[in-house]
């Protein structure tokens, strides 16, 4: 029905559901059978509207932040039992007029109230856009958002804490104190320019603003690397096991899960697709990706199991690799884990319960997968590989997304070029402009310069409500 209600009120959504003078409205908790649901209001006649299908106290006269008991209507049928909560601009989420109806959480009940707000003249809200309001409003920054979202999808507790960390407004400190810094630069560099007739003004030089640059770029190299923390903490970590066939891959996932996730069998080929599964790991996700066995073979279906299972070695952050210490090494093997050397990887030796025909690296790790032998080594390999006994005694306050930590670097590398102009003794005014370009990346990630495309995708990936 809900979706009903949603291709009833399209035509109104696509004539400017996402204007700014719209009032919008949407169900904020998960639709389905529950003691509460809400229906979310913002706009300047948020308040109007549900007065209009409220019966209780006049709600246009009621002081800002209070709650009120009463029944939602249609004409003289009770619709429901509600507690309204009205909340005035500006000290609002959306910094907007917003009202929020608590009633039953039965479905129909809940999708009859909203229509009852939609028929009244609201617009039924886009996904993530009371938090785009919000943005546009200046209520909050774009880091603060994807705290937001971050927030809704963390599935471990460190997720959890450098997600209220960005909605606090800590992350965003940082990158605005280094603009700050930035623009203070800048602008005694502009004074120098536009005034030089000006004998009390103090002459910058490139080398009374080196220091300070650097001092900025080993701020920015520190920020970047914990933000790459943050991305494995926000996302984490996605583990391929790749290996020839009937090397024990399967058992190995069952054996780090602790489940039988996987089929296990003594015939080759046996797994034709990848079949993954997560634990968590000192606060971490770990994503763990059983793949087929990579060996040459007419099978058309084992053959595309091959396929993937190559295209996986490039989209991990660690590749397990397996091999068997029944089995001496073949070629197969040799291409394969010459291609590893280039990413984080670990060599895993199983079956050494079984005579050693292999002649490996010193630095693989063997276990008994059948003797429940060497398990915990990988474990603790892991956490070495990506430095995770360290992430437990940080304060968790940096970036997590993609899109943040390219910026950043695109920040560093502009600031890296004016210490390069700087060293190769260019003028003052070509090392502004790479000061100036790096102060302009900073500011992409918190929003004070963006493009409609750029918001509209980014908001797009919130829920309904939210």
């Amino acid at each position: 029905m809900y979706f009903k209600i949603i291709q009833k009120y399209d035509k109104i959504i696509t004539q400017g559901s996402d204007t700014m003078d719209n009032t919008i409205a949407a169900i904020s908790t998960a639709l389905g059978i529950g003691a509460i649901s809400i229906v979310r209001v913002s706009g300047k006649d948020a308040i109007n509207i549900v007065n209009k299908i409220f019966k209780g106290k006049d709600l246009t006269n009621v002081p800002t932040h209070t709650i009120h008991y009463g029944h939602i209507v249609e004409e003289d049928n009770i619709i429901d039992e509600v507690l309204v909560s009205v909340m005035r601009a500006p000290k609002t989420f959306t910094a907007e007029d917003v009202v929020e109806i608590n009633c039953h959480g039965g479905i129909a009940t809940t999708n009859k109230v909203l229509e009852l707000v939609l028929t009244n003249g609201a617009i039924l809200a886009e996904p993530g856009e009371f938090s785009k309001r919000a943005f546009l409003n200046g209520r909050i920054d774009l880091v603060e958002a994807d705290g937001i979202i971050n927030l809704i999808n963390a599935k471990t507790d460190k997720a959890r804490t450098m997600s209220i960390n960005q909605l606090s407004g800590s992350v965003s400190n940082q990158i605005n104190s280094l603009r700050n810094h930035l623009v203070n630069i800048i602008s005694n560099i502009e004074v120098n320019i536009d005034y030089p007739e000006y004998e009390d003004i103090e002459v910058v030089t490139n080398e009374k603003i080196l220091p300070d640059l650097k001092i900025l770029n080993q701020e920015l190299k520190h920020l970047i690397t914990k933000s790459e923390d943050g991305k494995l903490i926000n996302e984490g970590i996605n583990i391929g096991i790749i290996g020839r066939p009937n090397v024990g891959k399967s058992s190995l996932l069952n054996a780090l899960l602790e489940e039988d996730k996987a089929i296990v069998t003594d015939i080759e080929g046996t797994t034709r697709d990848i079949v993954e599964g997560t634990i968590t790991l000192n606060g971490i996700i770990l994503n763990f990706i059983d793949t087929a066995g990579i060996r040459d073979t007419n099978n058309i279906v084992e053959k595309i199991g091959v396929e993937k299972s190559k295209s996986i070695i490039n989209k991990s952050d660690l590749i397990i690799y397996m091999l068997n210490n029944n089995e001496p090494l073949t070629k197969e093997d040799e291409e394969l884990l010459s291609q590893l050397h280039t990413q984080k990887h670990i060599i895993v030796i199983n079956k050494t319960d079984l005579p050693t025909k292999l002649d490996y690296p010193a630095e693989a790790i063997k276990i008994s997968i059948k003797n429940n032998v060497g398990i915990q080594k990988i474990k603790d390999k892991i956490i070495e590989l990506f430095n995770l006994e360290q992430l437990e005694q940080e304060d968790l306050s940096y970036l997590s997304n993609a899109r943040s930590i390219a910026l950043l670097k695109q920040a560093q590398k502009y600031l890296n070029e004016a210490l390069s102009n700087i060293t190769s003794g260019d003028p003052i005014d070509i090392v502004e402009i790479n000061i100036k370009e790096c102060w302009s990346k900073l500011g992409e990630i918190i929003g004070q310069t963006y493009t409609d495309e750029l918001i509209d995708e980014m908001f797009s990936r919130f829920c309904l409500g939210k």
